[in-house]
C-alpha cells in the first residue's frame, strides 16, 4: 500500500505524524510553561526588585515564595532570573547555587554540593574545618575579589524548603540566614515551599534571622485560560513546520476538538481537581500516543479514555481482581460502616452481617465456613483495603481484632458497576441502606 502524502509539499503522511511526534512530545516531556505566569504582576515586581538589590547593588535579602504546587512558584523565579541576566554585570557577577530539600538530605550533603556548585572543590581541597559556619564561611570568603567592596553576590535557592526544617539543628537554614542578615557577603536566600505553616518549623534562633518577607502565589488560572493552554500546546507552529497542509488540518483538527463538549467535560474535570499544568502534560501524552498513519489526529475518544486512565482510582482496581466472597466481606463492612458511624469493627461483625445476607436476601451464594471467610479476611488485610486501628489491636485475637475500611462507599459502588458477572443480589445488597 503506497504511502500517503500530504497536497502541496509532498510529505508522506508517516514522516508527518513523525514530526508531530518529535515536535509535540519534546514540548510535553520537557513541560515548557508559559513565559510569564498570568495574574502575579505584584509578586513578580515585588521579587524583580529585592534580587536586583542583591545583583546590582550587594545588598542581602531572605524571602519565601508561597504556594501549592502548580501555582507558578519555580516559573515565577525562573522568569524573574532570565530578565535579572539579561544585564551584563549581573550575568558577569552573579552566582547561584540551588538546593532541593529532596536531594540535599543533609547539611553534609548540602554543603557539598554548595561547594561544587561555587567551583571551590580545589580551594578547599583537603582543608578541615570545626564546624559548618566555618566552611561556609572559608567558601564566601573565597569568592571575594580582593576587597569587601568586590564581592561577588550569591544567590541561594531552596527549593523544597520545608524540609531543610528537618535537618539536625537546622544549621544549614541557620548559616545562611544569619550570613543573609550581615553586611558580611551579598546574599540572598530565596525558599519555595508549599507549606504555609513553613515558619512554624523553623527554631527560634533561625526564625529571628529571617526577614519575614514573604510572597504568596496562589493559581488564579480560569478555565477559559485553561483551554488557550490545551490548544498552544496542541497546534503546530506557522512556520517551523514543514508541511503547510497538513499543518492546517491539523491545527482545524485541534479546534475542532477543544469546542467538543465531551472533551470540555475531561478538561473541567481535570482543571477541577489540579491546576498544575504538569498534569495536563501528562493527559495530552497519552493522547498523543495514539496518534498514527491509521490516526493522524486526537479526537475526543482519545482524550476521554486518557482521562479515565489517569483519573483510574488504584484501590478500585483491587477490588476488581476479588473474589465474590472477598467482594461481599468489604460490602458486609460498607453496612457496619453506615450503621455504626464509620466505628471500628471486627472479622466477627463482619461474619454476622454476611451472614444476615445469606439468610435473609440471598438464593444464590454458598454459605462459606467461617475459616474460609478468615482466610478471604485476612488476605483483604494483606491488600490493605483493611488496616488495623492501632499496633495494639493488631495483636489481639484475629476474629476481634478491631479494624478500619480503606474505601469510602463511592469506590466501592465503582467498583461493583465494572465488576465482571456480579451477581444481581449482591449488587442489590450493595445499594440498599440497611444491612
Amino acid at each position: 500500500m503506497p504511502k500517503r502524502k500530504s497536497e502541496d509539499s509532498h510529505m508522506p503522511m508517516g514522516e508527518c505524524i513523525s514530526q508531530v511526534q518529535t515536535l509535540l512530545r519534546e514540548r510535553l516531556c520537557h513541560q515548557q510553561l508559559p513565559q510569564r505566569p498570568e495574574g502575579v504582576d505584584s509578586q513578580h515586581k515585588h521579587l524583580l526588585e529585592l534580587l536586583k538589590r542583591t545583583a546590582a547593588h550587594g545588598e542581602s535579602n531572605s524571602v519565601l515564595i508561597i504556594g501549592p504546587r502548580g501555582a507558578g512558584k519555580t516559573m515565577l523565579l525562573r522568569r524573574v532570573l532570565a530578565e535579572l541576566l539579561v544585564e551584563d554585570d549581573v550575568q558577569k557577577t552573579l552566582l547561584q547555587v540551588h538546593l532541593n530539600g529532596l536531594l540535599q538530605t543533609d547539611d553534609r550533603i548540602a554543603l557539598k554540593e554548595i561547594t561544587r556548585q561555587l567551583s571551590l572543590e580545589n580551594v578547599v581541597g583537603d582543608k578541615v574545618f570545626g564546624s559548618f559556619a566555618e566552611n561556609l564561611a572559608f567558601l564566601l570568603e573565597a569568592l571575594k575579589k580582593g576587597d569587601r567592596s568586590s564581592s561577588r553576590p550569591v544567590l541561594f535557592i531552596l527549593d523544597e524548603f520545608d524540609l531543610f526544617a528537618h535537618h539536625k539543628n537546622q544549621t544549614l537554614l541557620y548559616n545562611l540566614l544569619d550570613v543573609s542578615q550581615s553586611a558580611q557577603t551579598p546574599v540572598a536566600v530565596v525558599g519555595l515551599t508549599c507549606r504555609l505553616d513553613v515558619l512554624e518549623l523553623l527554631e527560634k534562633r533561625v526564625k529571628s534571622r529571617f526577614s519575614h518577607r514573604q510572597i504568596y502565589l496562589l493559581s488564579s488560572l480560569t478555565f477559559p485560560q485553561y483551554l488557550k493552554a490545551v490548544r498552544a500546546l496542541l497546534q503546530l507552529p506557522d512556520p517551523g513546520f514543514p508541511d503547510a497542509t497538513f499543518r492546517r488540518d491539523w491545527n482545524h483538527s485541534v479546534e475542532a476538538l477543544c469546542e467538543d463538549k465531551s472533551v470540555e467535560d475531561v478538561l473541567r474535570r481535570q482543571f477541577n481537581s489540579t491546576k498544575d499544568l504538569r498534569s495536563l502534560h501528562r493527559l495530552l501524552m497519552v493522547c498523543l500516543s495514539r496518534v498514527s498513519v491509521r490516526n493522524p489526529a486526537i479526537k475526543p475518544v482519545d482524550l476521554q479514555d486518557a482521562g479515565r486512565l489517569l483519573s483510574a482510582d488504584a484501590k478500585t482496581n483491587v477490588l476488581h481482581g476479588l473474589s465474590i466472597l472477598e467482594l461481599c466481606l468489604i460490602i458486609a463492612m460498607k453496612h457496619l460502616n453506615d450503621i455504626y458511624d464509620r466505628e471500628p469493627f471486627n472479622l466477627q461483625m463482619v461474619y454476622n452481617e454476611f451472614k444476615k445476607f445469606l439468610q435473609r436476601k440471598s438464593h444464590s451464594m454458598y454459605n462459606f465456613d467461617q475459616p474460609v471467610v478468615m482466610k478471604a479476611f485476612e488476605h483483604l488485610q494483606q491488600l490493605e483495603v483493611i488496616r488495623p486501628v492501632d499496633a495494639a489491636a493488631s495483636r489481639a485475637q484475629r476474629e476481634y481484632q478491631l479494624v478500619r475500611l480503606m474505601l469510602d462507599h463511592s469506590q466501592i459502588m465503582e467498583a461493583l458497576q465494572k465488576y465482571p458477572q456480579c451477581p444481581t443480589d449482591v449488587k442489590q445488597w450493595a445499594e440498599s441502606s440497611f444491612a
